[in-house]
C-alpha cells in the first residue's frame, strides 16, 4: 500500500498523492469555531501577514461552534494539568475514549520535557509565540469555542518548529514525541519531519497508515482501528526513538515498530505537510521528551520514586485522560514485580493560579491516580496519596518546560 504521505523530495517534484488516502468521513464544520484575525507575531516577517490576509477569510466559517454554550473561560494554568491537555470528549462527536479502550498500551513518555505547547497562552489568530514559520502559513484558531489549536493552512510542505534555545542538535538519543491531531475530510495528515546532524531528512507520517520516509527501509502499516469513522475526531499520535527502535502509536494501537532505524540520530523536529485554508493541518498538545521505555521488564525495583509525566487530566479536573495508561500500566507492573513494595503517590502542579487550589487539586489527582491503580488490581493498603500543590518544585517556574516538568505525579517507595 502506498504511504499516506509521499517523501518530501517527490512532493517538491509535484507529484500527488494517491487519492484513495484521502477521508471519507464527517463535516468538520461541526467540531471547532473559527476565530481568525488578520495578525501575525512581531518576530514573523511581512510575508507571514500578507499570507494571513488570504487565510483569514478562507478558514472563516470553516469550523463551527457543535455547543452554542462556550465553556468557562479557565484561568488557572495547572488546570492543564501534567500533560497540559485539553478534553478529547470537548472535540471528538463519539464522545470520550475510555481508559478501558486504552487497557493494553504500552507508550511510557521521556522523563524529562523539553518542549511542551498547548497553546493556551497564544492569541486566536496569531502566530504563536514558541514556534518558527519555516514554510507556509499557520495560525493559531479555537477550537468548541475556546480550545486552541495549531492549524497549518498552506503550504507543500507547510513547516513549523518549535522554537527552542538552541536551533538545532536539541534532540537527544532517546526521545519521545506526542500531539492529538484533527483529521478532516479531505485534509492531508501531519508528518514529523526529522533532519539528522548531517543535514539529512527523516519523516514518520501519522494517518490512516502511518508510515516512515528516508530511513534505510522505509515501513508502513495501516491503522487498525475503526478507518471508516477515522476523520471527524481527534487522534493521539505517539513515538518513541530508543537507540536505533523507533516505534510509532496512534490511539490505544502501536502501529508501526522500526526494529532498526540505522543511522537516526537525528538533531531536531519539526511539524509540516500539506496544508489548505479549506483542508489544514491541525495539533495540538505537542511534547517532546528526554528518555522514554520501550517496554516495562520485571526486574527488582529499587529506586526511590519514579517520577512520571505520562498520567494526564481533564482541564481543572481529576479525570484521567486515556493515554495515561501507559504509565499506569508500567506501575502496576512494577508493583506486580516486588509484592512487598508499598507506594505514595504525590502530586505537584507548577506555581501559576492559587495556590489553596493547585493544592487541592494535587490532591484530587493523586487520589485518581489511587483509585485508578486499585481498580487494575493493587491491593489499596499498597498505596497512600498526598497533595503538595506548587510547593515542591523541580524545575524553573520561569520557563514553559520549567512548569511542564513541574506538573507531574511521582510514586515514593515507602
Amino acid at each position: 500500500m502506498k504511504k499516506s504521505l509521499l517523501p518530501l523530495a517527490l512532493f517538491a517534484a509535484g507529484l500527488v498523492m494517491s487519492g484513495n488516502l484521502r477521508a471519507q468521513v464527517n463535516d468538520p464544520g461541526q467540531v471547532a469555531k473559527d476565530g481568525a484575525t488578520n495578525h501575525v507575531n512581531d518576530n514573523i516577517s511581512n510575508g507571514v501577514d500578507n499570507g494571513l490576509n488570504k487565510t483569514e477569510n478562507a478558514i472563516k466559517g470553516l469550523f463551527k461552534k457543535k455547543n452554542k454554550t462556550a465553556p468557562a473561560a479557565n484561568t488557572n494554568a495547572n488546570a492543564a494539568g501534567t500533560n497540559s491537555n485539553g478534553t478529547a470528549a470537548q472535540a471528538t462527536p463519539a464522545g470520550p475514549v475510555s481508559l478501558k479502550t486504552y487497557a493494553n498500551y504500552d507508550f511510557v513518555p521521556g522523563e524529562k520535557i523539553i518542549f511542551e505547547d498547548n497553546f493556551a497562552d497564544d492569541q486566536d489568530g496569531e502566530f504563536p509565540a514558541h514556534w518558527k514559520l519555516g514554510k507556509g502559513q499557520a495560525i493559531i484558531n479555537k477550537v468548541n469555542g475556546g480550545e486552541q489549536a495549531f492549524f497549518l493552512t498552506e503550504g507543500n510542505y507547510v513547516r513549523v518548529a518549535p522554537r527552542m534555545k538552541t536551533e538545532k542538535d536539541y534532540l537527544p538519543s532517546d526521545f519521545t514525541v506526542e500531539f492529538d491531531f484533527f483529521f478532516t475530510d479531505g485534509s492531508y495528515p501531519p508528518v514529523l519531519l526529522f533532519t539528522t546532524k548531517d543535514d539529512q531528512n527523516r519523516n514518520v507520517n501519522f494517518g490512516k497508515e502511518v508510515s516512515t520516509g528516508y530511513f534505510p527501509n522505509d515501513l508502513s502499516a495501516d491503522y487498525p482501528g475503526d478507518q471508516t469513522n477515522y476523520a471527524g475526531k481527534w487522534h493521539h499520535a505517539a513515538m518513541i526513538k530508543k537507540g536505533n527502535q523507533i516505534k510509532c502509536y496512534e490511539d490505544q494501537y502501536r502501529v508501526l515498530v522500526m526494529p532498526d532505524c540505522g543511522s537516526c540520530e537525528v538533531s531536531f523536529v519539526e511539524v509540516g505537510g500539506i496544508g489548505s485554508t479549506e483542508n489544514p493541518i491541525v495539533f495540538k498538545n505537542f511534547r517532546i521528551a528526554e528518555g522514554g521505555s520501550m517496554n516495562m521488564i520485571g526486574q527488582k525495583f529499587t529506586d526511590a520514586k519514579i517520577i512520571t509525566h505520562g498520567i494526564n487530566f481533564d482541564i481543572d479536573k481529576a479525570t484521567i485522560k486515556p493515554e495515561s495508561m501507559g504509565t499506569l500500566n508500567m506501575i502496576v507492573k512494577i508493583l506486580q514485580g516486588n509484592p512487598d513494595l508499598k507506594f505514595e503517590i504525590d502530586g505537584h502542579t507548577d506555581n501559576t493560579g492559587n495556590a489553596p487550589h493547585n493544592l487541592a487539586l494535587s490532591q484530587q489527582r493523586a487520589d485518581a491516580a489511587k483509585a485508578q491503580l486499585v481498580a487494575m488490581g493493587i491491593d489499596a493498603s499498597r498505596l497512600t496519596t498526598k497533595g503538595f500543590g506548587d510547593s515542591r518544585p523541580i524545575a524553573d517556574n520561569s520557563t514553559v518546560e520549567g512548569k511542564a516538568n513541574n506538573r507531574r505525579i511521582e510514586f515514593v517507595k515507602m
